[in-house]
C-alpha cells in the first residue's frame, strides 16, 4: 500500500508575494485525492513542494517518518524514489520513442539488465493501453497518449505515491474520461497514495477519495469526498457548480459589497452562470470490473461514519443517502 503524506503549517513565498500559509493536511495512504483551486493559488508550487523542487520557509512534509524539508539531500533523494510524477504535459523527452522514455527512470535509477528492464516497460505500457506504441516518439501520437505515456513512466519504479499535475490538460472530455478511469484502475490494482491537482469539476465529482481545495492562501477544506460535495463553504459551492456568485473573482476575490451586488442580481432572476447542480453525492467512479476492489473506498467510509455526527443535519442526510443507496437528497438543498 502507498504511504501518507503529512503537511504541518506549510507556508511558501516568491519574494514578497505569498502563495499560501499555514497549510496543514494529512492525504491518507492508499486513497485518491484532489487538490482544487482558482488559477494562482499555488496548486502547482504545493505537488512542487512534495517532492522537494521547492522549499517552503515554515513547516514540515513527513513520508514515511522523514521530514524532506529538514533532511539530507541523500535521504531526500531516497523518499524520491518513492515518487511517481505526471507532469502536465507528459514532459516526455522528444528525440525518444515511447519505450526509452519509459524506461529512462530504470536505467537512471536501478542496475537492472536491459532484459529485465524490457518486460517492465512492456507491462507498464499494456497497462496504459500503449502495447504496441512503444516505437512510436511523442510527436507521432495525440495528446491522449502522450499522457498515458507518461503516466507509464511514472509508475516503472512501482512507485508508493503519484503526482498527477492537471493530468487532464489540454484533453477533449472522452479522453479526460479514459484517463480518470485508468487512474482509478492503478489504484485499484497498486492501492498506491494518489494526489492530484485539477481545475476539472467532474474529475473532482467523481474521482477523488478526498478532496482539498485552496483558495485565498490558506486550504479552505481537506477531507473525504462526501463531506465537501454537501459543504455549504460559500467558496467550495461555488467551484463545484462553477458559478460566478461567490467568493471567487475574475482575477482576485471580491469584496463584501461586490458579493451582495451579484447575490441582488441572482435574485431578481440574473443567471448565474455555471454548470448543471450536483444532485446530493454523485456516484464515485469504479474499478473497471476485472480489476480488484479498491479498498480505499472502505477506508474512506468508515473514517466517513466516524465523522458524521459532526456535519450539519442535510448533510448527514445526504451522506447517508449515499453510504445506503437510496440517492433521495439534492445538492441545491446544501447552498448550491
Amino acid at each position: 500500500m502507498g504511504v501518507a503524506i503529512e503537511v504541518n503549517g506549510l507556508t511558501k513565498s516568491f519574494g514578497s508575494s505569498r502563495i499560501w500559509e499555514d497549510v496543514a493536511l494529512t492525504i491518507p495512504a492508499g486513497e485518491v485525492s484532489v487538490l482544487l483551486g482558482p488559477s494562482g493559488t499555488g496548486k502547482s508550487v504545493f505537488l512542487k513542494s512534495l517532492i522537494g523542487l521547492l522549499r517552503p520557509e515554515r513547516g514540515s512534509i513527513v513520508i514515511d517518518g522523514t521530514d524532506i524539508i529538514e533532511c539530507s539531500a541523500k535521504e531526500l533523494y531516497e523518499i524520491r524514489t518513492l515518487f511517481g510524477v505526471l507532469f502536465q504535459d507528459g514532459a516526455l523527452f522528444g528525440s525518444m520513442n515511447l519505450f526509452d522514455n519509459t524506461a529512462f527512470p530504470l536505467r537512471e535509477h536501478t542496475k537492472k539488465k536491459e532484459k529485465e528492464i524490457r518486460d517492465i516497460v512492456m507491462e507498464k505500457l499494456a497497462l496504459v493501453g500503449l502495447g504496441g506504441d512503444e516505437k512510436k516518439f511523442p510527436g507521432e501520437i495525440s495528446g491522449g497518449m502522450r499522457k498515458r505515456a507518461g503516466l507509464a513512466r511514472a509508475l516503472v519504479l512501482d512507485p508508493q505515491i503519484i503526482l498527477c499535475d492537471e493530468p487532464d490538460s489540454g484533453l477533449d472530455p472522452v479522453r479526460t474520461a479514459y484517463l480518470s478511469q485508468l487512474i482509478m484502475d492503478i489504484n485499484a490494482q497498486i492501492d498506491a497514495t494518489i494526489l492530484i491537482v485539477t481545475h476539472n469539476i467532474n474529475i473532482a465529482r467523481t474521482v477523488p477519495d478526498n478532496m482539498g481545495m485552496l483558495f485565498r492562501k490558506h486550504l479552505v477544506m481537506f477531507g473525504p469526498r462526501e463531506v465537501l460535495l454537501t459543504s455549504d463553504e460559500p467558496v467550495v459551492r461555488q467551484f463545484l457548480n462553477g458559478r460566478r456568485i461567490g467568493p471567487i473573482g475574475m482575477s482576485e476575490e471580491k469584496d463584501e459589497a461586490t458579493m451582495a451586488e451579484e447575490q441582488a442580481l441572482l435574485d431578481a432572476g440574473h443567471q448565474a452562470g455555471g454548470v448543471e447542480e450536483i444532485e446530493g453525492v454523485p456516484p464515485q467512479i469504479t474499478a473497471t470490473p476485472g480489476m480488484p476492489e479498491r479498498k480505499a473506498v472502505g477506508r474512506r467510509q468508515a473514517r466517513v461514519r466516524e465523522m458524521l455526527h459532526t456535519l450539519p443535519k442535510k448533510a448527514q442526510e445526504a451522506i447517508l443517502d449515499d453510504l445506503e443507496g437510496t440517492h433521495k437528497y439534492h445538492a441545491s438543498e446544501f447552498g448550491g
